[in-house]
């Protein structure tokens, strides 16, 4: 199985905290830099999971584009794409009972063209695209061309939501977009399918942390976990249930929560 995603390619930057934050002052924590971004977690927890992977996402041309594009391909994930001028830096602050809080940093990953594609890259069989790149121009009209192609090769298409505060700001964007892309699969957790409203899709996953996720409105529980640190998990499970379907989606998760970082 090939699995094919569109999105970002960035730095996470990973703030363990100890305790609370002290307002002002100093708090101690661990610290640890990772390639990250939602479209690279989900190749490589597809990677992990026994698919072949391949990510299409602007590539910076400094320092930071070297290790995270090293990284991938140390974890089996073919990387296509155009070279931009910054990576994107996330910074995920994860606190002592493993929830996190993250500032995103997008730098030239929105910049992605549909005419810097090459419809031979989405020979798969399934196409993941990052809700973040169906917000803005012109990595939308990427995503739309993306979809197109995949679709010539009977590939399955979906989606992650991503996030409830960028739908908030962008989501006649995303409506019209996702309108266009019509993916088979729709991922996103509670808040996100709230700000989203109505939206058909043949399947929808609402992802629901600690309670597990519901597929179609079925419930399925959570694995148990000794969770450390929830980033990435939902693109753990999402690229679970692409190679697995939801058992294997809930394994992905669990795995993921049980360690630092998003990727495996």
């Amino acid at each position: 199985m090939r699995v094919c995603t569109l999105g970002d390619l960035l730095l996470d930057v990973i703030v363990r905290l100890d305790g609370a934050l002290a307002a002002g002052d100093d708090s101690t924590a661990q610290t640890a830099l990772a390639a990250g971004g939602q479209a690279a977690n989900v190749a490589a927890w597809a990677a992990a999971l026994g698919a072949q992977a391949r990510l299409v996402a602007v590539r910076g041309d400094d320092d930071a584009a070297a290790l995270v594009q090293r990284e991938l391909e140390r974890r089996g994930v073919d990387v296509r794409g155009p070279r931009g001028d910054r990576t994107g830096v996330v910074v995920s602050l994860v606190e002592p009972n493993g929830d996190r809080t993250m500032a995103s940093d997008r730098a030239s990953a929105p910049s992605l063209r549909a005419e810097d594609l090459d419809d031979a890259w989405f020979a798969c069989d399934a196409l993941h695209l990052s809700g973040y790149a169906l917000m803005r121009e012109p990595i939308a009209d990427a995503a739309v061309r993306a979809a197109t192609a995949a679709r010539t090769h009977g590939a399955r298409v979906s989606v992650d939501l991503s996030s409830w505060t960028h739908l908030d700001a962008h989501g006649d964007t995303m409506r019209t977009v996702l309108d266009h892309v019509a993916p088979d699969i729709v991922f996103g957790n509670e808040r996100e399918w709230e700000t989203l409203g109505p939206f058909a899709a043949s399947t929808v996953v609402v992802k629901r942390g600690r309670l597990g996720m519901t597929v179609n409105g079925e419930e399925r529980a959570a694995l148990a976990a000794d969770a450390r640190d929830t980033t990435g998990a939902g693109d753990a499970l999402a690229a679970g249930f692409l190679v697995g379907g939801p058992a294997l989606a809930l394994e992905a998760a669990a795995r993921c929560v049980a360690q630092v970082g998003a990727m495996p």
